[in-house]
């Protein structure tokens, strides 16, 4: 009994720290991509008065993002951030999945699933529209 408490604690601490380091990670990549971007377009002006949707599905996106990082983009990296921010609470999903799992917790593990299947169809509808 002692050791699985403990054991619940340490992954509690886990997901924790999961949460808070997968912020802050997101936060200094994409911090790091808005000095790129400034260093590189400064002296550009903005033009707002176009807007061009990009119909492609999420994995033209995160190729392309993962393209433009390799470039040193400045906002390929922005965007690079913004998806680490996004994958930082599926990952504790993920993890708690496992866990609900190995504690044969099936109320939980259909839970879980079912969140993460809300999930996915919001992506894949949503960059299908």
């Amino acid at each position: 009994m002692e050791h699985n408490l403990k054991q619940e604690k340490d992954f509690q601490k886990l997901i924790g720290n999961l949460l808070r380091y997968g912020v802050w990670l997101s936060l200094a990549v994409a911090l790091s991509g808005g000095v790129i971007y400034l260093t590189s377009h400064a002296q550009e002006a903005v033009h707002y008065g176009t807007f061009t949707e990009n119909d492609r599905s999420i994995f033209e996106v995160v190729a392309d993002v993962l393209s433009g990082v390799s470039r040193a983009d400045g906002v390929s990296v922005i965007f690079l951030g913004v998806l680490l921010l996004f994958l930082t609470p599926v990952l504790r999903m993920v993890l708690s999945l496992f866990s609900f799992i190995k504690e044969k917790d099936t109320k939980y593990v259909c839970i879980t699933l079912l969140v993460m299947g809300i999930i996915g169809m919001s992506i894949a509808l949503g960059f299908s529209h």
